[in-house]
C-alpha cells in the first residue's frame, strides 16, 4: 500500500506574503489532523476505482475523438 506525501502541499511550497504564512500554517495543521481511514482492499472500493477509471478512459477518449 503507498502512501501519499502530506508533508507538503502547494500552498507551503510557494513564496508567500505574511498574511499569506498564517493561512498556510493552519492549512498545513488542518491537514495533518485530518485522517482518512479506507479500506484499500474491500471490494467495494475495488468497484468504485474501476467504475471511475472507465469514466475516466471513456472521456479521455471522447476528448482526443473531438479533437481530431
Amino acid at each position: 500500500m503507498s502512501e501519499l506525501n502530506t508533508e507538503t502541499s502547494p500552498a507551503t511550497n510557494q513564496a508567500a506574503g505574511p498574511e499569506e504564512k498564517g493561512k498556510a500554517g493552519n492549512a498545513k495543521k488542518a491537514e495533518e489532523e485530518e485522517e482518512i481511514d479506507i479500506d484499500l482492499t474491500a471490494p467495494e472500493t475495488e468497484k468504485a476505482a474501476l467504475a471511475i477509471q472507465g469514466k475516466f478512459r471513456r472521456f479521455q477518449k471522447r476528448k482526443k475523438d473531438s479533437s481530431s
